[in-house]
């Protein structure tokens, strides 16, 4: 995350309740809400987006996709035909 001044705001509503808890959490980290808030933000965003982005493969499957990936195919007659144009 930057480490420079932030001026971009995110505003959200919240109960009295869960308002004190995330302003005593804060204090206890020795942080303001706002720094607490965004860290926290941050880091569930970046695990969501990781996960989205990540494909998991068990081992079996992934030996399956590497070796469909090296096996060259056998050229069809729509590709020889493109290859042969000039």
């Amino acid at each position: 995350m930057s480490t420079t001044l932030e001026t971009t705001r995110i505003n959200l509503r919240a109960s009295a309740e869960a308002k004190a808890l995330i302003e005593q959490a804060a204090a206890l980290m020795g942080t303001t809400v706002s720094g607490f808030m965004l860290q926290n933000a941050y880091d569930a965003a970046r695990k969501v987006v990781i996960e989205h982005d990540t494909m998991r493969l068990s081992q079996s499957a992934f030996q399956a996709f590497v070796s469909t990936c090296e096996q060259t195919p056998t050229p069809n007659a729509a590709l020889q035909s493109l290859m042969a144009r000039r």
